[in-house]
């Protein structure tokens, strides 16, 4: 048996091709047909109403070597005028007026095409060249060729296009490269929602003209061997997808009908909620083909019954992944959380390349409280599918849990590039980059959270845990040159001393002075947005901070007393937590009116102190025990003794 295997797999190796192989075998194609293109830009208008020229991608190059593109191909195109029921017919020139986007963009050069020279030919558009069949089936291979080998999404189709549009401006085509670039531009304007139901009416006369006896069968044959073209049940199937995808249910279920793809019929029964005709029509195959697991759980979506995939199961031999994930998700959706993880994990098993059922695998365990085994399935899942946001998202949450903050900030950034605009994303990935040292990133999230949400939701703790750090920060500066200073005196007194220059630092000094420096302005930036809303006592005692810090007392005391009077009300005298907070805002305020009165000799500023403590002492009775209470009391022995100093 395996050296059957063996012997089919030495048969097929000369017909797979590596890439640079078929880049070889498609450069031989082009020089035998004396065609030359390559990929351009060029400005251009591709819809009807466009006023202003866009960049476009064009399909530049020459053909048969001739010195103008308006003569290239006259010889073939002379002897198809001659060969009767042989020739290949014109295209059509009416405009599908389904769409206002062009069916070839209109490109500023067209416009001023002149007489042209052998030299201007080899940048020529190919959209303007007469080509010949052997040139269009090479461009068409070389469209395909970008189809299989880079991934499906909107670029691959942009990238496509010039090669489509190329053969689709040809004034004739044989019958089975007019009818493969069909297909090519209907799958990729099926996209796109401004020309989507272009595509489904040029479907729709597609698949009619298969059955029109014009044209003869000996044009229909030309080039049939050297072009993949789906068989008429796969073009027919493929207008009842185009169809199902339009929202045209009813007319995808004659189609469905017709070729018999039940499936694809019970699919559409359930979208149009027909439930007995769909379950109807399953237990009319089922009498044909019982022990087809498909059949067994379609009827359980149906249903919603989960003996109809234990039988599925049954008649598969337990090899249905198919009704094992819908298990599990029944056991999920029931709350059994434990036993949806074994069914997910067990249907995994089975087909591993299935990126949402390893997210599913993982939002049943993190249910179930495995955090190791909710890790695993989401990273599986985002191995297979990089750009699921919320896996990534659920990643970084669980590290968050385990305390591995470095691996959750890669985690947040990657799902940040998915999903911007979550807020909750955001704040947590602000006090992940706090924890492990990146402040700034920390603050251009709160940044973030902040535009988003309005300045409604604000980390009060990240905001002083950054706080803190900058006061560290400047600490640990002013007390290093200070011990510099220090070490400067020393060197002139002693001879033997080398001396030090305390105004020189290293590098490393100078990034993280102008990092810090960087810092106070971005929170200072985020503390201003946040007052002018309002703020609250906290951000008020914070904001005050940050001006201390920058050294400007006289806006730190307002600050701080808009603090003092944010906490005041009527339940200060009655709540012993709310009285020990404005205890320590009002002994602040003071502090800092004696610091300005020592640096202005003003008494101003000590008459407001001692005015604001004797009338918090007068109202504080209740708590003359408190800590809180006794602090005050010597703060204005302090005030009171700064007074009588001349």
């Amino acid at each position: 048996m395996k050296e059957e295997e063996e012997k089919k797999k030495n048969n097929l190796k000369p017909y797979l091709l590596s890439a640079e192989q078929l880049r070889v075998h498609f450069e031989s194609a082009a020089a035998t047909s004396r065609l030359n293109f390559s990929l351009s830009g060029a400005l251009g208008f591709r819809t009807v109403h466009q006023a202003e020229p866009k960049a476009q991608l064009l399909l530049v190059g020459s053909a048969d070597g001739d010195d103008c593109s308006a003569s290239l191909g006259n010889d073939f195109q002379n002897k198809v005028s001659t060969q009767g029921e042989n020739a290949f017919p014109q295209r059509p020139s009416e405009t599908h007026e389904a769409s206002d986007i062009l069916m070839t963009p209109r490109f500023l050069e067209d416009d001023k095409k002149s007489e042209c020279s052998a030299q201007d030919a080899q940048n020529h558009s190919m959209a303007s060249l007469q080509l010949k069949p052997t040139q269009q089936a090479v461009i068409l291979a070389q469209c395909l060729s970008i189809e299989k080998r880079a991934r499906s999404d909107e670029l691959q189709r942009w990238e496509m296009a010039p090669y489509i549009e190329a053969v689709d401006s040809q004034q004739s085509s044989p019958f089975t490269l007019q009818h493969l670039c069909d297909i090519l531009r209907i799958r990729w304007e099926s996209t796109r929602s401004r020309t989507k139901q272009r595509a489904l009416l040029m479907m729709d006369k597609l698949v009619q003209g298969i059955y029109d006896p014009s044209p003869g069968a000996t044009q229909r044959m030309h080039c049939c061997f050297g072009v993949s073209i789906p068989t008429i049940p796969a073009l027919r199937k493929e207008y009842g997808d185009l169809l199902v995808s339009c929202g045209l249910i009813g007319e995808a279920v004659k189609v469905y009908e017709d070729l018999e793809l039940w499936d694809n019929l019970i699919y559409c029964y359930r979208l149009m909620e027909k439930k007995a005709a769909a379950v109807e029509l399953i237990k009319a195959r089922l009498s044909e083909r019982p022990c087809d697991p498909r059949l067994w759980c379609s009827l359980g979506d149906v249903t919603s019954d989960d003996k109809c995939y234990e039988k599925a199961q049954e008649v598969s031999g337990n090899k249905s992944a198919r009704a094992q994930r819908a298990l599990a998700r029944s056991a999920y959706n029931r709350g059994e959380y434990e036993k949806s993880k074994d069914l997910w994990e067990s249907a995994m098993a089975m087909n591993s390349m299935y990126p949402d059922g390893w997210f599913a695998l993982g939002a049943a365990a993190l249910k179930a409280r495995d955090v190791e085994k909710a890790l695993d399935g989401f990273t599986r899942a985002v191995q297979l599918d990089p750009e699921n946001g919320e896996a990534w998202n659920n990643i970084a949450c669980l590290h968050m849990v385990k305390k591995k903050n470095k691996e959750a900030f890669i985690a947040f950034k990657e799902a940040l590039k998915l999903k911007r605009d979550s807020w909750q994303m955001w704040e947590n990935f602000s006090r992940v980059a706090a924890d492990i040292g990146n402040f700034s990133q920390a603050l251009e999230a709160v940044q973030k959270v902040l535009d988003m949400t309005k300045k409604k939701r604000i980390d009060v703790e990240l905001l002083e845990r950054m706080l803190q750090e900058l006061e560290l920060r400047t600490a640990t500066s002013h007390s290093e040159c200070d011990a510099l200073r220090d070490s400067s005196g020393s060197a002139e007194a002693g001879s033997n001393i080398i001396s030090v220059d305390p105004l020189t630092s290293s590098d490393k000094d100078l990034a993280i002075e102008r990092e810090t420096e960087h810092l106070i302005q971005s929170v200072g930036k985020i503390l201003r947005q946040i007052v002018q809303t309002g703020g609250n006592a906290e951000i008020w005692g914070i904001y005050a901070r940050w001006h201390k810090l920058k050294g400007d007392l006289a806006m730190c005391s307002e600050a701080l007393l808009k603090q003092v009077r944010s906490y005041q009300g009527s339940d200060l005298w009655k709540d012993k937590d709310r009285f020990a907070k404005f205890a320590h805002a009002s002994l602040e305020l003071c502090k800092v009116y004696q610091e300005i009165s020592r640096r202005n000799g003003s008494r101003r500023e000590l008459s407001a102190a001692e005015m604001h403590l004797k009338n918090t002492i007068k109202q504080a009775e209740a708590f003359s025990n408190t800590k809180e209470y006794q602090d005050i009391l010597a703060c204005l022995d302090e005030v009171k003794a700064a007074q009588a100093t001349p």
